[in-house]
């Protein structure tokens, strides 16, 4: 499970920083076109200005902390409803995309289960303080 983990962290790391840094420096040559309903979604995503700053922010974020073991356990929990939106946005919306949900969500289920113990404490029924 280990090298599971290890294998998943960075990757799953990897994949957010490039990404993340890429809204903002634009280094990956690629302009998608999305149509229709898809289009609306994504510029309406766009066009209220602070949530792709914010979402590519914690992409950064959360690839570095991947990618350097710090905060590890924290930033896949913080990512993983990005992973989740990006599997559904390219399985439902733009089903030629799929694997790239695909690509993000197994790591960060596999990162679940490798950080399990960590997560107990999260998915208890009724909390008492």
């Amino acid at each position: 499970m280990k090298t599971t983990v290890l294998i998943s962290r960075v990757l799953l790391g990897v994949i957010y920083l490039i990404f993340g840094l890429d809204y903002f420096f634009k280094f990956i040559p690629y302009q998608p076109l999305h149509p229709g309903k898809t289009g609306a979604f994504v510029a309406g995503l766009k066009g209220v200005g602070y949530f792709y700053p914010m979402i590519k922010s914690i992409q950064i974020a959360g690839g570095l902390a991947l990618i350097f073991n710090r905060y590890a356990p924290f930033a896949a929990v913080v990512l993983f409803p990005i992973s989740l939106n990006v599997l559904l946005f390219h399985t439902i919306l733009v089903p030629s995309g799929w694997l790239m949900g695909v690509t993000l969500m197994v790591p960060n289920v596999l990162l679940g289960f490798g950080y399990w113990k960590y997560y107990k404490g999260m998915f208890t029924m009724k909390a008492t303080v």
